[in-house]
């Protein structure tokens, strides 16, 4: 177990601003959540999340910050403090209409409440700014972190809120960590549905946004709370898109959150990835009209030449429609002129400007 003395001195290490706020603020403030489990597991500075039992507008204006956002049915803002971004909210209760809606906050509750609406055990912890050496943690969370364990604090916790079981499956693929067995029950009895199709899409977002993002969607999928494609092995395409975009050049070509999850729930990719061009313009005119996730999908399900195309693409003509109208050109023609002039260069045919000017306007005179 970490000691109070060795909580306070990663405390300062790491967030060593913190110890202004203690001094400002007007009402009891605590550093809440991943801040805190982090700084347990050794990881050091992450983001900041203050809770304070008062309100957030009389922190910041302590502070001498304008609020950088606010959000004023939950009672949050976001701060400038030493060049990093805090987030402050106050401490509340919540309660849900119903199974998956947006919680209703009631305000004014003390710090232990506000840790029971959240998450999991090892999220549910905090520290107080002014007692540093202090570990509040109700639910036992610095025991779970030891032993690696994700545990949900109250049994209808996947019932208000479905999308924590994508945040189980983000927390316990990053960590390691294990499913508690009672959490696993709740876990496998989860209904996705029960949210809005764009809630469930910002968390899978999140999720894909993290180094594994992978093994993840295997534990959602294994759960039985995603549904991806139907084959042998439904994530090895995911997997090849993740080791793709892992270093340029691809890694510059398509977003990787959105390409993985593509890869990981979309349809099978399309017939590009089953083309095999036998020259560059070939190549040119089949990648054409695809976006940057369909090029990604069918180059990581094998379609190889799409190497060779990121540079086939930047290939470009030496001529211009200017000489070709100069040369007596007009209308349609000149466009289908330069563009078998640039089918040449590509396939090696005409490698100088005299050579693609004899092309275009030799093909363009053809009936």
């Amino acid at each position: 177990m970490t000691s109070g003395d060795e909580l306070a001195e990663a405390l300062g290490a790491a967030y060593p601003e913190l110890a202004d706020v203690a001094v400002a603020a007007p009402d009891p403030v605590y550093l809440v959540g991943g801040a805190v489990r982090d700084l347990l597991l050794g990881r050091g500075r992450g983001d900041i999340d203050l809770v304070v039992e008062g309100d957030p507008a009389a922190l910041a204006r302590a502070l001498g910050s304008e609020p950088l956002a606010a959000h004023s049915r939950f009672s949050t803002l976001k701060v400038g403090l030493d060049g990093h971004e805090v987030d402050i909210v106050a401490a509340r209760r919540e309660s849900y209409a119903r199974p998956g809606a947006l919680p209703t906050v009631e305000l004014g509750a003390p710090i232990r409440t506000d840790l029971a609406r959240r998450d999991f055990t090892v999220n549910a912890m905090a520290v107080s700014l002014a007692e540093p050496r202090e570990l509040i943690d109700p639910y036992d969370g610095q025991a779970d972190l030891e032993a690696g364990l994700l545990r949900v604090i109250h049994d209808a916790s996947f019932v208000d809120d479905p999308t924590r079981a994508i945040r189980a499956a983000r927390y316990a693929a990053r960590f390691g960590f294990e499913i508690e067995p009672g959490t696993l029950e709740l876990l496998e009895a989860t209904d996705l549905g029960t949210v809005t199709p764009e809630r469930r899409w910002g968390e899978l977002r999140k999720l894909a946004e993290e180094a594994s993002a992978v093994p993840a969607l295997e534990l959602l999928a294994g759960w039985g709370l995603i549904h991806p494609r139907e084959c042998d092995e439904p994530f090895a395409l995911a997997r090849e898109v993740d080791r793709l975009l892992a270093a340029p050049p691809w890694s510059e070509e398509a977003d990787r959150a959105e390409a993985i999850l593509a890869a990981a729930l979309g349809p099978e990719p399309g017939s590009l990835a089953e083309e095999r061009p036998t020259r560059p313009s070939e190549g040119v005119r089949l990648a054409r009209g695809h976006d940057a996730i369909e090029l990604v999908l069918a180059r990581a399900a094998g379609a190889g030449w799409l190497d060779d195309w990121l540079r086939w693409r930047d290939v470009r003509l030496d001529i211009t429609g200017t000489d070709l109208t100069a040369a007596g050109l007009s209308g349609p023609a000149v466009g289908e002129a330069l563009e078998r002039s640039l089918n040449a260069k590509l396939d090696g045919n005409a490698p100088t400007r005299a050579d693609q000017l004899r092309i275009a306007l030799a093909t363009a005179t053809q009936p």
